[in-house]
């Protein structure tokens, strides 16, 4: 189901390419869930979320979770054809041509690595918080921040079965405090037990309050395109890749959910309060049972953790996939002997990322919560992005490349829908009147991505190769 023949690519070798199948679907399911990082997702997301929706904020997630299959499906097909560690970079350059990926490589990247921070900031923020709270010790975030990237990218480098297991311990340990929490909730609020959490007549607003929820539900669920860019090393990942996104997907909505419900329960489905909460799962337990507090801040130390294996697994080989197809530079594309790892994307990617959390820290004095939401903001906006033209990148690929096996359903309709609910988050990323910092971000943002088509049209008429690499590492081919 090669999208290209073999004389229009440049033929690979054994020698570039990652450690051949070596995960199966559980583990990739398990890493994409640990990228997710349900605690923290939650834990900082779910007020804004009862903000907008009320009582009914379940059912915004459950809105949010089925936009999300809807973008898994494109990311579904595309590896169905040509799975690839690039992802979404290959993806849109093997349907738009070489001017294009190369423009989507830095725009992903770079986005990606700003988004990271938002992770290394929190890392260092909570750990910092955490031991403080439960053993009286005050260590800088700074430097817990240096010390669990360190950590991480050593372990991603040191194979991706080892990271990926790591990453699914630190998950499933979270998974299980987060439900035991939960559970306990219920448990005591047993008496206020009631179905108002998922009637739609509890939705502030109607349909409106769905919509002022939804950017942050959809939020959520970043990193749930983790499996993709883990094809060359998973094994039939014409089949695993797919079944891993929607099984990601339904997993962590059914957890969210879940979680929302036992919040609200605990609350006494009282909106205003959780709204002003800072974090309303932590406080919600605090009322519960006091003295089950310290399994909240644990699962938050272990989300953040396997957040970062896993952020630092998939998101590292895009930009490695950038170097090894030539539209980044050539050195990030290189593979570790030994481990068959991408060691240098993932020590520059994890670099670039403590280096942004670091100079904000420092140069503009800001705290690791400010940070959190400062660069998780500004990343998820190229993110988004690239979200939208991968959807729109589907249809232009398979009726380029594969016409007789182009389905109206699969190949227009879902995507081009999954492109109009893409559009709420991003219009309440990028809409006027925010307040400071956040009203620069859609102007940064744009000055990145006309950045980014200059070096694409550049670099395409410096490189007249570049069309046949991209997209030359299948990740199932034989070489």
């Amino acid at each position: 189901m090669s999208a290209l023949s073999n004389s229009d690519t440049i033929s690979a070798t054994s020698s570039d390419r990652l450690s051949r199948n070596s995960l199966g679907l559980t583990q990739i399911v398990a890493s994409t869930l640990a990228n997710i990082a349900p605690a923290v997702s939650f834990f900082f997301g779910f007020a804004f979320i009862v903000a907008g929706a009320g009582v009914a904020a379940p059912l915004t997630i459950i809105v949010a979770m089925v936009a999300i299959l809807f973008l898994s499906n494109t990311l579904a097909e595309f590896s169905k054809y040509r799975p690839s560690t690039g992802s979404f970079v290959t993806f849109i350059g093997m349907a738009f041509g070489p001017t294009a990926g190369a423009a989507a490589s830095l725009f992903t990247v770079v986005g990606y690595a700003i988004a990271a921070a938002a992770i290394v900031a929190i890392s260092g923020g909570w750990a910092h918080d955490t031991i403080k709270m439960f053993l009286g010790i005050e260590i800088p975030w700074q430097l817990l921040c240096v010390i669990a990237t360190g950590i991480c990218a050593f372990l991603s480098v040191r194979g991706i079965k080892i990271s990926t297991t790591w990453a699914a311990i630190f998950f499933y340990f979270e998974l299980t405090l987060l439900l035991v929490g939960a559970v306990v909730m219920l448990w005591v609020n047993r008496g206020s037990l009631s179905w108002a959490p998922f009637l739609p007549s509890n939705l502030s607003g109607g349909l409106a309050g769905v919509g002022l929820g939804f950017p942050i539900a959809v939020y959520s669920f970043v990193g749930w395109e983790n499996s993709a860019t883990l094809a060359e090393e998973t094994s039939d990942p014409r089949k695993n890749i797919p079944r891993a996104l929607v099984i990601g997907t339904l997993a962590i909505g059914l957890v969210y959910v879940f979680l929302a419900y036992a919040t609200e329960i605990a609350f006494h489905n009282d909106a205003k309060a959780i709204s002003n909460s800072t974090i309303p799962f932590i406080d919600a337990l605090k009322a519960a049972a006091a003295g089950l507090v310290f399994i909240a801040y644990i699962a938050g130390v272990t989300s953040i953790f396997s957040c970062l294996l896993g952020l630092t697994n998939s998101q590292a080989r895009i930009l490695f996939s950038a170097g090894r197809e030539e539209t980044l530079p050539m050195f990030f594309g290189k593979i570790h002997p030994q481990h068959l790892t991408p060691h240098v994307a993932i020590w520059c990617y994890t670099g670039a990322a403590l280096a942004i959390t670091l100079v904000g820290a420092y140069a503009w004095n800001l705290d690791a919560v400010t940070l959190f939401g400062d660069t998780g903001t500004l990343g998820t906006i190229p993110i988004i992005i690239v979200y939208l033209v991968t959807n729109l990148a589907l249809p232009v690929y398979i009726l380029r490349f594969h016409k007789d096996e182009f389905n109206v359903l699969r190949h227009a309709i879902i995507p081009l829908f999954a492109m109009g609910l893409t559009l709420f988050p991003l219009w309440g990323l990028i809409q006027p009147g925010q307040p400071a910092p956040f009203n620069l971000f859609p102007t940064l943002s744009g000055i990145l991505l006309v950045i980014a088509i200059v070096y694409g049209v550049i670099l395409a008429r410096r490189s007249p190769n570049l069309v046949k690499m991209i997209g030359s590492y299948v990740a199932d081919e034989e070489y």
